[in-house]
C-alpha cells in the first residue's frame, strides 16, 4: 500500500497525494488563523487553543501533541527561540516581538507540517529582513523540488539565497524531512551543502522544506525542557517551512492554500 523507492523513500500515488493535500490544507487554514491572531497581549497558549481547536474542527488530529511527548498542538519559538518552543502562558507577546509557530496535523492518517514567522506589532527592520530572508530561502528550496535533480539540490539552494542576503547563521543540525503517514520520514534535508548529492527526486515523494536562519551565530544549545532551541548568542531566529508534493509537473505546495500557484506563476 505504501511503495518505497530503493533508498527506502516513501513514493505517494496521485490518489495519496489528494489526500496529503487535504491534511497540507487543514494546516494552511488552521496557519492562516493564527497568523490573523498574533498581537500584542496574547500569549503562546492562547495561539495553541487557537490552533488545537480549529484543526478537530476540520476532523483532524493535531500531530505534534503527544508526538514523543511534546505536550502542545503548536511549536511556539519567541526571538532567540529557533525551534519546539513550548506553548506557555508565562509571558504575553509584547509588540516589537517576532514568533515562528510550527502546525502540523494528521488527515484520514495522512500529515501536513508547516511554519511561518510572524512579527507582532511594529518591528525592527532587521528582524523583518529576517523574516524575509527566511521565506525566500524556503521558497529558493522548494523550487529545487523538480524529478531528476539530487537530494542536495534543496539545501544548495536554500544556503545559496541566505548567504547572497548577507551575514546570517544557519543552524546546521537542523533540517527538513520527508512526510507521510508520518511526520519525519526519509529522507533528511538539509538546509545546506553541495550540490548534486544524495538520491535523485521522483514524483511521488513528499517532502518538508524548512529552513532556520538566524540574525547572528549559527551555533543553538537546547535548553532544560529538552525541547526548546535558542541561539547562542541571544539574537533573533526566523523558521518557515511547508509539505511538497514532487510531481511530473513541479512542485505541488501541500500546505499552501493556493498549492504555490500565486508564487510559481511570478517565477
Amino acid at each position: 500500500m505504501f511503495r518505497k523507492n530503493k533508498h527506502g523513500i516513501q513514493i505517494k500515488s496521485p490518489e495519496q497525494i489528494v489526500k496529503m493535500r487535504a491534511a497540507g490544507l487543514v494546516v494552511g487554514r488552521t496557519l492562516d488563523l493564527l497568523r490573523r491572531s498574533v498581537e500584542p497581549g496574547i500569549t503562546p497558549l492562547d495561539l495553541d487553543a487557537i490552533a488545537e481547536k480549529a484543526i478537530r474542527d476540520e476532523g483532524a488530529i493535531p500531530s505534534f501533541k503527544g508526538y514523543q511527548g511534546f505536550p502542545a498542538t503548536i511549536c511556539a519559538s519567541v526571538n532567540q527561540e529557533v525551534v519546539h518552543g513550548i506553548p506557555t502562558d508565562r509571558r504575553a507577546l509584547r509588540e516589537g516581538d517576532v514568533i515562528s509557530i510550527d502546525c502540523g496535523a494528521i488527515l484520514d492518517g495522512w500529515h501536513g507540517d508547516s511554519a511561518i514567522t510572524v512579527p507582532v506589532g511594529e518591528v525592527d527592520a532587521k528582524l523583518l529582513e529576517l523574516i524575509r530572508v527566511t521565506e525566500e530561502a524556503m521558497w529558493a528550496g522548494i523550487a529545487a523540488l523538480k524529478v531528476g535533480v539530487h537530494l542536495s539540490d534543496i539545501g544548495h539552494r536554500v544556503e545559496k539565497y541566505v548567504r547572497s542576503q548577507g551575514r546570517y547563521g544557519i543552524p546546521q543540525e537542523y533540517g527538513g524531512h520527508g512526510i507521510g503517514t508520518e511526520m519525519h520520514m526519509d529522507p533528511w534535508v538539509a538546509n545546506h551543502g553541495k550540490p548534486g548529492r544524495g538520491p535523485k527526486l521522483e514524483a511521488g515523494m513528499c517532502l518538508a522544506i524548512e529552513p532556520m536562519v538566524n540574525l547572528g551565530t549559527d551555533q543553538t544549545r537546547v535548553l532544560s525542557d529538552d525541547w526548546t532551541v535558542v541561539t547562542q548568542d541571544g539574537k533573533a531566529s526566523a523558521h518557515f517551512e511547508h509539505s511538497v508534493a514532487v510531481t511530473e509537473e513541479g512542485p505541488l505546495v501541500l500546505t499552501a492554500l493556493d498549492g504555490g500557484k500565486e508564487r510559481f506563476s511570478a517565477t
